[in-house]
């Protein structure tokens, strides 16, 4: 009982922690277009450069300097506190640092083009931005839905195929019956961050990869191994990742289109005159926020009907009910996975369904063989 009161305190404090810093983050970025800051900074950085797109580019990294310097303590509780307060991490202090300077330092690498090419469209096609930038959202996502597993991934973690013979078949075996072609089954050093586990399925064409965290090949046996991987596999099966890509395109459309919108609307409440004033784009920031909090749940309702049905997979294609339900119980208690949290925090929050709610509907399927 000790152990679940732990997992729901972990949950809630990481739940509040993440809605204050969510709200502050809000509150803050209003405050800094309202009161004026925001133009403040483009008319300095323009006292040096005049390059619209460097004055975009410098205005960003020093937005970006700034919210990561107010937001620290955050990030520091939330992701280094907590976790070696309730013994789930094995990273030290300099290597939980290195590890997020890395992450920046990529997601700059990715956004910062990204945004340059935002601008030039914005510039290129005036009110109708919305429509390019969403195909150039899609295009951008199916490769990096391709190269994460084989560019970035490697970046943070130590990727091998995995040893064991006996596994491996067993996971080719499952992955013919499911139709995939896979050539190996790949492990990755989990364990240096984290004493969770983990494993998924990546990447689309070519670079479909199994992924095992070592943490789960050392905490679980070959069965129930064999049962996450057929959940993965069931995730494959109902082309759940090309559903997504699709789904998030149309979300990427409706909401770029709903943003231009209100983003034109309220250039006049902050006394701003054109869409590609920099230092106006951070209404548009303001304005994805509050349309992700209509977003969340229902995106989520689609990832837990997903992950249901992955889970009908794995018992029909296993026919390993009860080991899967053990399993599934393991890794909730190594991760700290809150087992009965609110109904509407799981709701709003959770893109998996809760313990409780996955093994009830576990244990209504029907267990007839695929």
């Amino acid at each position: 009982m000790s152990d679940n009161l732990n997992a729901k305190k972990y949950n809630n404090i990481k739940l509040a922690v993440g809605i204050t810093e969510a709200v502050l983050s809000f509150v803050l970025l209003f405050l800094f277009v309202k009161l004026g800051l925001s133009k403040y900074l483009e008319e300095t950085i323009r006292t040096y450069i005049q390059n619209n797109y460097l004055v975009l580019l410098l205005y960003t990294i020093i937005l970006g300097i700034i919210s990561s310097i107010i937001f620290y303590p955050f990030s520091y509780y939330n992701g280094f506190y907590l976790e070696h307060k309730y013994k789930l991490s094995n990273q030290t202090f300099w290597r939980w640092t290195l590890e997020n300077l890395k992450g920046a330092i990529v997601g700059s690498a990715i956004g910062l083009p990204l945004l340059l090419l935002f601008y030039f469209i914005l510039n290129a096609f005036g009110n109708l931005w919305w429509l390019p930038f969403a195909a150039v959202l899609f295009f951008v996502s199916v490769v990096l839905a391709q190269v994460v597993p084989v560019l970035i991934l490697p970046l943070f973690y130590k990727v091998t195929p995995i040893e064991s013979e006996e596994l491996k078949n067993r996971i080719m075996e499952l992955s013919r019956q499911s139709g995939m072609k896979v050539k190996n089954v790949f492990k990755f050093d989990m364990s240096k961050n984290t004493k969770k586990a983990n494993a998924a399925f990546t990447g689309l064409g070519k670079t479909k990869r199994i992924l095992l965290g070592d943490t789960l090949l050392n905490g679980c046996s070959y069965d129930e191994i064999e049962t996450v991987i057929a959940h993965e596999l069931g995730h494959y099966t109902h082309k759940h990742i090309l559903k997504n890509i699709i789904i998030s395109t149309v979300f990427s459309f409706a909401t770029l289109f709903i943003l231009s919108v209100l983003y034109s609307i309220s250039l006049a409440w902050f006394d701003f005159k054109s869409i590609t004033e920099i230092s106006a784009l951070p209404l548009l920031v303001l304005w994805g926020m509050l349309i992700g909090i209509i977003q969340t749940p229902v995106s989520n309702l689609i990832s837990r009907k997903f992950e249901y049905q992955a889970d009908e997979y794995a018992v029909r294609s296993t026919q390993k009910r009860e080991i899967f339900i053990t399993t599934l119980n393991k890794l909730t208690d190594q991760n700290m996975g809150d087992r009965e949290p609110h109904p509407f925090i799981e709701w709003f929050f959770y893109s998996h369904p809760s313990i409780k709610n996955r093994t009830k509907y576990i244990r209504s399927l029907n267990t007839e063989k695929i």
